[in-house]
């Protein structure tokens, strides 16, 4: 599946709340945290936050949002990321890691953390991120709720 990997568009805000929505993985109570993500990166890109979209002809693909670390030097967090299920396995989640990472190294980052659940559901995207070689790092027992551990993936540059 061939995509267009760019900055997102303030136009682009409503059918990435349908991607957030039609997701899953993700949680309902979640969503309004991803969209105050999303509303600081419209408000001032690349302040806080850097959101990069997939476009599929002139349907949203994909998206992924991540930022410095906050009190860091050079540590980054991806904080969310989603493919339309229906476009899954295509490589649009590779691509847009990939644009990431290569985005983060310009800003000389040399320490990369994603942060994921040990739900069930999260099996495919805890592989995906070793996969992209990944290295589990950490894991919090009980941290979302109980039985629900906190996994933390690294990747040095």
């Amino acid at each position: 599946m061939d995509c267009t990997l760019r900055p997102m568009l303030p136009a682009d805000k409503r059918a990435l709340m349908v991607l957030l929505r039609r997701t899953p993985e993700f949680d309902p109570a979640e969503i309004p945290v991803a969209e105050e993500l999303i509303d600081c990166y419209l408000e001032s890109p690349g302040r806080d936050y850097d959101i990069a979209v997939c476009v599929a002809g002139d349907r949203l693909a994909g998206y992924i949002c991540w930022g410095r670390t906050p009190l860091t030097s050079g540590t980054w967090d991806v904080y969310w990321m989603a493919v339309t299920r229906s476009r899954r396995r295509a490589g649009i989640g590779s691509r847009l890691l990939e644009y990431a990472e290569a985005e983060i190294r310009r800003a000389s980052g040399r320490l990369l953390l994603i942060e994921t659940s040990s739900k069930p559901d999260y099996l495919n995207t805890r592989r995906f991120y070793r996969r992209k070689g990944y290295k589990k790092v950490s894991t919090i027992r009980d941290f979302y709720a109980p039985g629900d551990h906190r996994i933390i993936f690294e990747k040095r540059f």
